[in-house]
């Protein structure tokens, strides 16, 4: 774990507030007394608090406040507060002005700790803030590991049964084995290298659903009723790659199989920066088995989504009466 730093952007706001608390007083009271006190004497002890602060924050909090040494902790924030507090008193009686009022006893012994109990707020809501990146981080590169091994499991049924097919046709010698051999080429290349670019077009993402959509309608044929739309106004748009293909793969998977007149209806639909995408298929309630990666798909692309696309996408997943239904509405940034 790397030691504790300020970040970029709270470094303007420390940068900002030190000035405005030094310099407003100082300017307005320049050779004038503040309360009772000389205005280098604020001058100097704000610069001490602001010293206590800092050093409270990243040095006395995170290593002594924990179970075992937080008495200690409590401790030293006496000293420094019982110490400051002599160190002042010391140096006012070479000021020959100085007189001790109860308004200025709260000036010298007060303002101590409104800064620490600040460094205090502020660590806390620092650590928060370092502890929110670290996860999002950890959970970017588990995301991350995921896709690869997502990108790199081609379920070996599918092959399997694509191969059979091809088989097939070539002992026929069916006009469709080239093209379908074509295709099979062209999704294995997109999953295997394309792919592999942070976001990519989403005429390629479209061109991969297409090429995986005819493959399988050519090994279910007429034993289901399978129906893609693709609507394209938008093709600058970029898109993260893999991220539509696993729920058609889950409709696929438990659309078709013991379920009488299988269906599987997908719409693709982008305009104006939006991807409107649904998939909708019948299945049978009473066959839920699963090989053991059957869910690393759509837990996947729900965390890319809620990771990357985080308030610009609408997510509803429907399940009622045999019916599954996946309706997705995404900005492509």
């Amino acid at each position: 774990m790397r030691p504790a730093s300020i970040s970029f952007s709270s470094k303007w706001i420390h940068a900002i507030v030190w000035p405005l608390l030094l310099g407003i007083p100082g300017i307005l009271l320049w050779d004038q007394q503040f309360f009772g006190l000389s205005v280098s004497f604020y001058l100097i002890t704000t610069l001490y608090h602001i010293g206590l602060f800092y050093f409270n924050a990243f040095y006395l909090y995170p290593k002594l406040l924990n179970k075992r040494t937080w008495w200690l902790y409590v401790i030293c924030l006496f000293a420094i507060v019982a110490v400051s507090g002599f160190a002042k008193v010391f140096f006012l009686q070479f000021d020959a002005d100085f007189r001790f009022t109860p308004m200025t006893q709260r000036l010298v012994f007060f303002p101590l700790m409104p800064f620490l109990f600040a460094s205090i707020i502020f660590r806390l809501v620092y650590d928060r803030i370092r502890f929110e990146r670290m996860e999002k981080e950890a959970r970017a590169q588990r995301l991350d590991a995921e896709l690869k091994l997502l990108r790199s499991q081609i379920s070996p049924h599918f092959l399997f049964n694509m191969l059979t097919n091809m088989v097939s046709m070539a002992r026929l010698q069916s006009k469709l084995l080239e093209p379908s051999l074509i295709r099979l080429s062209e999704l294995l290349r997109y999953m295997l290298y394309e792919s592999n670019e942070e976001k990519i077009a989403i005429g390629k993402e479209i061109e991969h659903i297409e090429n995986y959509v005819a493959l399988q309608q050519l090994r279910f044929g007429e034993d289901a009723n399978i129906a893609l739309t693709v609507k394209n106004d938008y093709p600058e748009g970029m898109i993260e790659p893999m991220l539509l293909v696993p729920f058609i793969e889950n409709a696929f998977k438990h659309g078709i199989g013991m379920v009488k007149e299988p269906f599987i209806r997908i719409s693709l639909n982008v305009k104006a920066h939006m991807l409107h995408f649904t998939v909708v298929n019948n299945y049978n309630p009473a066959n839920q088995s699963k090989d053991k990666h059957s869910g690393i798909g759509l837990s996947n692309v729900q965390s890319r989504l809620e990771l990357l696309y985080a308030n610009n996408y609408q997510l509803n997943i429907t399940n009622e009466n045999g019916i599954y239904s996946v309706h997705l509405n995404c900005k492509l940034l």
